[in-house]
């Protein structure tokens, strides 16, 4: 999975706030915050908040697992959603010098926010232990691998060539951690040795710094440079002060030093000596002169002797950051699965088929059939609003309709059905939805191939510029599609629309033939409601829609119906047909949202529909096509659209994923076809529909529109308003069969 690490803002004099994003290889990604001096905390704070959402929305991560090192960093993104918060606590930040105000008060938020809390040993786990209840202690653990490349001769560092041996070293923050006193009395004691101190200086003044001439100040190192430093010393040293600071301390130097093949002189810090005082590599000494004691015997000790290297190698064996990873990882995945289980009883894998389960034969208030928008709006309604029991049964082995979407093997979240694109006018559809997601802008764009050129669609200024080879203005535009435009008296069909707004070249090249694909007919065989959807502008707006609302589900749309059934009176039944569970249960009012025709046996015969084929491809490149769709009109081409997902997603990834579309007259229906034979024929299946008793019909494919998928969300809200009026009925008004 891609990792971001958020790092400390730098304050530089005369910067502008701006974000450096710094990949380190393996999926990493470190995120750099500059910003300018003598910023107030709030402004910090709003700034960060800024940046991390931007940055998040840009690389299409919506719902992050949170990792914590620090608890200052819930003040910037204390907003986020995310399904797993992990606290990894590595020190009592609390009493490090210079430590933050607030900084309690801010760990018990997170600490009450956490699902998972990790600390860097056991002395932290005992402190932290009561203050949440899934804690669990990590000592440090080693790159084993490594560092052992310093058993074996390296080339020496140029700053650390001239210094004469025997040399002992430290690496690390140079900061009020260490003992100065100590690191300066045992210069003196041993002024034959030199010692290497490795890493930058913090919180402390340079000038407090000990200065022998046997004391040696390299700043900072390269973590690939580590080793060849520690090849070059005869012995490690971890001269660390007993104070506050690092009481809890388990320092990952340690098992590092003894895979570099050095025995280590420790002060007595207490992790050190709970896991390695028996160690015969490691010497623990408190004072100068028993500290002076312990380098003598470090010193005696060879690089290559096994009787101290063999029960190093045996401990380091246990203690790899896969090792630790992988029970990090096991507790992080009990914790999700607990959190469903508690959150969500009893759900099921939505997208696993589920066989009905029908030998109790329970009793339902309302039978959906269809978990598509109508059926799943409505049985939502029926069971938080009424608390009615609902029974939805769906013949596909997930929910959503045509609007499920899923990962597919790259990981890209990708439309099984085609592209949907949500938009709408109605505040009232809006309101409805953002209970259920999250979302995220996105202003649905198309072009279509014509000859050599991708044109937008719908027809706008740029259009006619490029298709006719002109220079026109808004105005010109205008009435330069007034000229072509062939008047029509009597506007029946499509064609007679488009031919009204536009005339005939554009008709011919970009209405005409990717019609006769997608709907089996002409343009002047559809009724006019079809082409009537599509603006004409003269302007160079370039948007598919005009509407106020125009945004994706933050999560997709099988999340949000995921959120919308997540009810303990709903029951699901996927891969399930109404025709199998029907006269098995019992249920007071059925709310159908299939195909009407199906619902009667088509007994009237069977009403057209359109169906769609989808070949899905996953490409080894960053974008394929330059927005979302791009239509192919031409008659030469099989397909009529292809749709690449991440322009509807806003997922960053090195590969796409992109769908090419083949309307049919077979397959499962999408599409009543409008034409006036058709409403004629339906209106006979409305007459036997309106005589149904304790059944509602509702949804595209129930009344036979060709509605968008707010329109559908609107009319299930209507059809539950008159549900919710009506005079209760006692069961079973649909009983099952003996």
């Amino acid at each position: 999975m891609p990792v971001i690490y958020w790092e400390e803002p730098l304050f530089d004099r005369d910067a502008q706030p701006r974000l450096e994003l710094l990949p380190r290889g393996a999926g990493l990604t470190v995120a750099r915050l500059h910003l300018p001096e003598d910023m107030s905390p709030t402004v910090i704070r709003d700034a960060q908040r800024h940046h991390l959402d931007l940055l998040l929305r840009d690389r299409g991560i919506a719902q992050p697992l949170l990792w914590y090192y620090t608890p200052m960093m819930l003040a910037f993104s204390d907003h986020l959603r995310s399904d797993l918060v992990v606290y990894d606590c590595m020190d009592e930040l609390s009493a490090f010098k210079g430590a933050p105000s607030g900084l309690r008060e801010q760990e018990a938020a997170l600490m009450a926010r956490a699902n998972l809390v990790f600390t860097g040993g056991h002395s932290l786990y005992e402190a932290k232990c009561r203050q949440h209840d899934d804690i669990h202690p990590f000592p440090s653990s080693v790159d084993a691998s490594h560092f052992a490349t310093a058993r074996h001769p390296l080339a020496e560092p140029d700053d650390q060539r001239a210094i004469p041996g025997p040399r002992l070293g430290y690496y690390g923050v140079l900061d009020e951690r260490l003992d100065l006193a100590l690191l300066a009395a045992a210069a003196d004691a041993r002024s034959d040795c030199h010692f290497v101190m490795l890493g930058p200086v913090a919180k402390i003044a340079p000038e407090d710094l000990p200065r022998r001439p046997n004391i040696h100040y390299l700043g900072t190192k390269k973590y690939d440079d580590l080793p060849a430093y520690v090849a070059g010393w005869a012995a490690a040293l971890m001269p660390f002060a007993l104070n506050e600071a690092t009481r809890y301390i388990s320092p990952t130097k340690l098992p590092e030093y003894l895979a570099a093949g050095r025995a280590v002189v420790s002060t007595p810090i207490t992790d050190v000596v709970r896991q390695y005082s028996d160690m015969p590599g490691v010497h623990i000494a408190e004072g100068p002169a028993g500290f002076t004691a312990a380098i003598d015997r470090a010193l005696a000790q060879s690089p290559t002797d096994p009787r101290w290297l063999a029960p190093a190698d045996a401990m380091l064996a246990t203690m790899s950051w896969d090792r630790t990873w992988a029970a990090m990882s096991a507790l992080m995945s009990r914790k999700r699965l607990a959190a469903q289980a508690v959150s969500q009883p009893g759900r099921r894998d939505w997208a696993a088929p589920v066989a009905p389960r029908v030998a109790r034969r329970p009793a339902f208030d309302y039978l959906v059939v269809g978990a598509g928008f109508a059926g799943a709006v409505l049985a939502e309604r029926l069971a938080r609003g009424d608390g009615a029991r609902v029974l939805v049964v769906d013949k596909r082995p997930h929910i959503a309709g045509n609007a499920y979407d899923h990962q597919d093997k790259a990981g890209l979240l990708v439309h099984q059905y085609g592209p949907h694109i949500f938009h709408t006018n109605a505040p009232r559809v809006v309101e409805y939805l953002s209970r259920f997601t999250e979302w995220r802008p996105y202003e649905h764009r198309v072009l279509a191939a014509i000859g050599e050129q991708l044109l937008p669609v719908p027809i706008n200024r740029t259009t006619v510029n490029r298709f006719f080879g002109l220079a026109l203005s808004e105005t010109e535009v205008a009435r330069f599609l007034a000229e072509r435009a062939e008047p029509i008296a009597d506007i029946r069909t499509s064609e007679d629309i488009v031919l009204s707004k536009v005339g005939r070249e554009l008709y011919e090249a970009m209405f005409r033939g990717y019609t006769r694909k997608q709907w089996g007919v002409f343009p002047d065989a559809l009724d006019k409601s079809v082409a009537g959807r599509i603006p004409v502008r003269s302007n160079d707006d370039d948007r598919y829609f005009n509407d106020t609302f125009q945004q994706m589900p933050l999560h997709g749309y099988t999340r949000m119906f995921e959120n919308m059934l997540d009810h303990p009176n709903i029951t699901l039944m996927l891969g399930c047909d109404f025709r199998d569970v029907r006269d098995e249960v019992e249920w007071r009012h059925l709310v159908f949202t299939g195909p009407v025709d199906e619902y009667f046996d088509h007994q009237l015969g069977p009403l057209p529909y359109r169906s769609l084929q989808f070949r899905h491809e996953m490409l080894e490149c960053a974008r394929f096509q330059p927005v979302g769709v791009v239509n192919y009109p031409s008659p030469d081409v099989p397909y009529t659209r292809i749709t690449e997902y991440k322009h509807l997603t806003g997922q960053q990834h090195r590969h796409t994923s992109i769908s090419y579309e083949y309307p049919s007259a077979e397959g499962d229906p999408y599409y009543p076809v409008p034409r006036p034979e058709n409403a004629a024929l339906y209106a006979r299946y409305q007459a036997l529909a309106d005589a149904e008793q304790d059944v509602s019909f509702v949804g595209r494919l129930a009344t036979y529109r060709y509605y968008n998928m707010d329109q559908v969300v609107a009319q299930a809200l209507t059809v539950y308003e008159r549900l919710r009026a009506r005079t209760a009925q006692p069961l079973p008004a649909h009983a099952a069969r003996a």
